[in-house]
């Protein structure tokens, strides 16, 4: 002390603290006045001395930089792949146990990324020649996938021998069962029918029969690609589609509206019109008449095959045979209900329009029925365009469905709140389930309080002295509480799965 200053000198260079001091002085008239640079000759003569201010301690924010890893992790796959390391290398790097992301296990090894990084760099010498060996590799992939389709040749040439010893192909077992059998089926029905309707109209230039041939044309090359959807659509999730193929049935659906809209409708409004402006004379229809009712007993058989499949689906959803086909929860056999419906009722106008014009000799009636049969398939193919287009855009789920959802989450102790919440139909009933949860803090602590020994919790307590001990303790559970949390979206994401197997990926962000 040297008139009326304080100085202080505090031995602590060790704890990220930083101490400081500020000394007021009371003056007798009680006038406050700060010391430290002030005058050191005097100039505080004769005032008292009454009280002493001192803040605090308190920790240093600690600035860990944009590029801190000291404390990430790193799966073994990841750390192969970018550190060009082998599995061997990563034997004498510390294992950490972590929880799993995924269903199937419940725990994963990883690797701290500083260990990583120190062991590429022992094992390569320095960053220049990881970095050498890093754009090497990535040479040789970009010169592997240029090569992909050689290879692929390759492969096919071995088909027979792969065909022997494989087991035998999920995707081929779908057309046995299901939305695959109606297609397998519809293609059968409607390649014959083109044949004998193609057959008939050489024979008798009926412009009505044209479109019929034309519209089971149209119907044939249509299912087969509903065909080719639906096998595409089994193909298992990989690194560039991690939400999988289903979408594939949606795409095929459009596509089929489009083509029966350009083939079927397109088609039969063109030989309509140019009959009303050319007509001519039609042949004996004898023929014609036969090949009509056969193809609406076959096509009949289709459209119920179809309407059987469609009624059972939508009793096992719970939904009305309406709701299932509007919705379209089944793109494939929507298609082949409709194109089947549609090819029943122009078969019954071509019919009509070709017995008025045997009646009345007017070659008019069946141009009129091709027009009418255009105009039937315009209004099917508009009816699936639009509907599959809804279904590709991503359209949310039905209102009470979301409600229950919401309500389940709601209900759980460990949820104050739920926000933004988006809950999208994939296609084929596969639901993404999206939420901002506000999580109550105090159901998660006592949550991971009921996990621990609590006499051994509160000795650590009370060992707890400096800040450093204080600093430690709340470092060591403040992690552990946050493993806590996680372990709760998970178990909420499964329950949630659990209970409404349509929900297939949930995400629940912590708000």
């Amino acid at each position: 002390m040297k008139s009326g200053s304080l100085s202080y000198i505090l031995p602590c260079n060790r704890l990220p603290v930083q101490l400081m001091s500020q000394v007021r002085v009371y003056t007798s008239n009680g006038q406050k006045k700060d010391l430290g640079s002030q005058d050191t000759n005097g100039s505080a003569h004769g005032e008292t001395l009454h009280k002493v201010e001192t803040v605090k301690p308190v920790l240093k924010k600690r600035e860990y930089g944009p590029k801190y890893t000291q404390n990430n992790f790193i799966t073994g796959v990841r750390a192969i792949n970018e550190f060009c390391l082998k599995s061997s290398d990563l034997d004498q790097l510390r294992k950490i146990k972590r929880r799993s992301p995924h269903d199937d296990t419940e725990t994963f090894t990883v690797y701290l990324r500083s260990d990583v990084e120190a062991k590429s760099l022992e094992v390569w010498g320095s960053p220049e020649a990881l970095a050498r060996e890093r754009k090497r590799r990535k040479e040789a992939e970009i010169k592997y996938r240029e090569n992909l389709f050689r290879n692929q040749r390759l492969l096919w040439e071995y088909k027979e021998f792969f065909g022997n010893t494989k087991p035998r192909s999920s995707t081929a077992a779908m057309f046995f069962k299901g939305p695959g059998k109606v297609v397998m089926v519809a293609i059968c029905i409607n390649g014959l029918n083109f044949f004998f309707k193609l057959l008939a109209w050489v024979y008798t230039g009926s412009a009505s029969m044209f479109s019929e041939a034309i519209h089971s044309l149209a119907d044939t090359c249509n299912q087969a690609l509903l065909a080719l959807g639906i096998s595409q659509s089994a193909r298992t999730p990989d690194p560039s589609h991690p939400y999988g193929f289903t979408n594939m049935r949606y795409i095929a659906s459009l596509i089929s509206g489009v083509g029966i809209f350009m083939m079927g409708a397109g088609l039969s409004w063109y030989h309509g019109i140019i009959g009303l402006l050319h007509p001519h004379p039609v042949e004996s229809l004898l023929w014609a008449y036969c090949i009509l009712a056969g193809s609406l007993v076959s096509e009949g058989a289709t459209l119920l095959v179809a309407i059987n499949e469609i009624r059972r689906s939508a009793r096992a959803k719970g939904l009305s045979f309406y709701q299932y086909v509007v919705q379209s929860r089944d793109p494939s056999t929507n298609v082949v209900l409709l194109e089947d419906a549609a090819a029943v009722l122009s078969v019954a106008v071509a019919a009509t329009c070709m017995g008025l014009t045997s009646l009345t000799g007017n070659p008019y009636y069946d141009s009129v029925g091709s027009l009418g049969v255009g105009t039937l398939l315009g209004t099917v193919s508009a009816f699936l365009i639009y509907t599959n287009t809804e279904a590709l855009l991503g359209r949310s789920i039905e209102p009470e469905q979301l409600q229950r959802l919401t309500e389940f989450l709601e209900n759980d102790p460990v949820v104050r709140a739920i926000h933004d919440v988006k809950a999208t139909d994939m296609g084929m009933s596969k639901v993404r389930f999206k939420a901002e949860v506000d999580f109550d803090g105090r159901v998660v602590t006592r949550s991971y309080l009921e996990k621990q020994d609590i006499e051994q919790l509160l000795q650590e307590i009370q060992q707890v002295k400096t800040l450093e001990e204080l600093e430690a303790f709340m470092l060591k559970h403040g992690e552990n509480i946050v493993d806590t949390l996680g372990a709760e979206v998970d178990r909420l994401e499964k329950d949630l799965k659990q209970r409404n197997p349509d929900v297939r990926h949930v995400d629940l962000e912590i708000l």
